[in-house]
């Protein structure tokens, strides 16, 4: 019996598939299946996988429906317990899949896992230490860019990363899938701040680890997609999963926050690009819902809060080089 399913994103993603799915060959325990979401490749990728991995299940899109959609495509063809959704340009240590199900099943409170991600070009770095969101309104990578020898206990997060954790495929059925008006970026802090929510936990499990190449779909660090699509998803984000009242009591620290991030990318020569995506962020929030709140969720909702004040000092205090 199949115990996990692994959706792997693609979109023009040739020149890494072979090393990510040989990669998942050799895993120690093969009790997975793997299922492609292509997001309309010209670059013959899916075409490749076809001929060369035929036991992993292609599907097909005509055009690109962004992150959101291919992962939920695979999430609801899946038919096992967890599922991990996999970025296309990584490469898996051989015990990856053994240590994210693992962790899973000592853990019922979990929701999801993340591995250690560490830079493909230089494994001594960190490339994500687990996801965390802070009352300035800020996403950000624990660890990314630091050196790995400071990440390596389990610990509980905020938020999985997307791009290699596992998840509890039953708990997708009470809190909703990712959400695809997010298109890209910052989804899975969504998904993850819903579970938070219902009760649920997240972990980072650096026995579990990936080599991430990073950037592979956008080109690169900051661009115009990205920033515009993550400054709009960054409004929405708080919309839709804090209540009105804790809006309010965030609110002065929200707005430092996003004046911060708006001289950041000013300096960068994004100014344009970021305030156009808060504008489209504050649309958004006109047609979309927000999380009911329910009084039973008041606990969660408290220690939230609790984490969202004590992210920000640990945004600040991750100096280690």
């Amino acid at each position: 019996m199949q115990t996990a399913t692994i959706v792997i994103p693609n979109l023009n993603g040739m020149k890494f598939l072979k090393d990510c799915l040989d990669s998942l060959m050799e895993q120690s325990r093969q009790d997975f299946s793997i299922i492609l979401i292509d997001n309309g490749s010209e670059d013959g990728s899916a075409e490749y996988v076809e001929s060369h991995y035929p036991e992993v299940q292609v599907c097909r899109n005509d055009k690109n429906l962004g992150f959101c959609r291919a992962v939920n495509q695979g999430i609801l063809l899946s038919q096992t317990p967890y599922v991990i959704l996999l970025n296309n340009d990584t490469v898996c240590d051989p015990f990856y899949v053994e240590e994210l199900v693992r962790a899973m099943e000592e853990r019922e409170d979990a929701f999801a896992c993340a591995p250690r991600m560490v830079q493909m070009a230089n494994p001594e770095r960190m490339d994500n230490g687990g996801d965390y969101y802070c009352a300035l309104g800020w996403a950000y990578a624990y660890g990314k860019g630091k050196g790995t020898r400071y990440y390596q206990k389990e610990r509980e997060i905020f938020s999985a990363c997307a791009g290699a954790s596992i998840y509890r495929k039953k708990i997708f059925d009470e809190i909703g899938l990712f959400d695809e008006a997010h298109f890209a970026y910052l989804e899975d802090i969504d998904v993850s701040y819903r579970a938070r929510i219902a009760g649920y936990r997240n972990y980072y499990i650096p026995e579990a680890l990936v080599r991430h190449a990073g950037s592979a779909t956008t080109g690169s660090v900051y661009n115009e997609f990205k920033i515009r699509y993550s400054s709009r998803n960054s409004i929405y984000l708080i919309y839709k999963n804090m209540p009105w009242l804790q809006i309010l009591l965030n609110l002065p620290l929200l707005a430092a926050g996003f004046f911060i991030k708006t001289l950041f990318f000013a300096g960068k020569g994004y100014f344009r690009e970021y305030v156009t995506g808060l504008g489209k962020g504050a649309a958004l929030c006109k047609k979309e819902r927000k999380v009911p709140f329910r009084r039973k969720n008041l606990k969660n909702y408290v220690r939230i809060q609790w984490e969202l004040w004590i992210n920000i000092f640990r945004r600040l205090t991750d100096l280690h080089f």
